[in-house]
């Protein structure tokens, strides 16, 4: 691809690799574009939506005239596969934290995991984690958690549009989920949890769609790197 192709404007499509932030991501696309393929320095370059470190898959990264269209692409609906740990609940409802806390398990069976999952379809009210990037007082929840602040955090509205449970071995149970703008994981993790009496937290993620991109279309950066160098 020229330049001028990546100036007029491409989404690429990213399997972003696990423990990568999406900011590290795109620097390092940027990198690529103004060294290996002579973009000038100052041109324009984003995602279309966060993907926590921890979590790996698609990440859709806007070049040039199509950075226009990164807020129409984080308004669509995204898919994610990933596994819940039954049992144990950590403070920033993932692996990013130590488990705080245990729960019972000896009542949840295979009928009340897929009841559960009824309860969180359609419009749902959650709360963001604390150790999230969202500002309040103008600063992230995050640097208050780590700070060691009590906070409320106001609940939001979204939507999930789609809940299934594709594999039970508890304590694991592995999930595919699609849903609106602005779900958390980690606290849909959290809540279905607490839904059974028990705790639960967030052990693997993968964001496999956003709309009608796929991440079965997508590249790592790795492989994007040397076809670059290839040419």
């Amino acid at each position: 691809m020229t330049p001028e192709e990546y100036l007029e404007g491409q989404v690429l499509l990213i399997d972003k690799p696990l423990k990568w932030s999406s900011f590290q991501a795109v620097n390092k696309l940027k990198y690529l574009l103004i060294n290996k393929v002579g973009l000038p320095k100052k041109f324009k370059i984003g995602h279309a939506g966060t993907l926590d470190p921890l979590a790996t898959g698609l990440l859709l990264i806007c070049t040039g005239k199509f950075t226009k269209r990164i807020a129409e692409l984080q308004g669509q609906a995204k898919e994610y596969t990933g596994t819940f740990y039954i049992g144990a609940t950590t403070p920033s409802y993932d692996l990013e934290t130590e488990i705080d806390q245990t729960f019972p398990t000896d009542h949840i069976d295979e009928t009340l995991i897929h009841e559960t999952v009824k309860q969180f379809l359609g419009e749902i009210d959650q709360k963001p984690p604390i150790f999230s990037a969202i500002k309040k007082d103008g600063v992230r929840l995050y640097e208050h958690a780590r700070a060691g602040e009590s906070i409320e955090i106001e609940s939001r509205k979204t939507t999930i549009h789609e809940f299934e449970i594709t594999r039970i071995a508890l304590p694991e149970v592995d999930f595919r989920v699609v849903c609106s703008k602005g779900t958390y994981i980690r606290s849909l993790a959290y809540d279905f949890g607490k839904a059974m009496n028990s705790g639960s937290h967030l052990t693997v993620l993968r964001r496999t769609k956003i709309g009608d991109y796929d991440v079965k279309n997508a590249i790592d950066i790795t492989l994007f790197e040397e076809e670059l160098l290839k040419k």
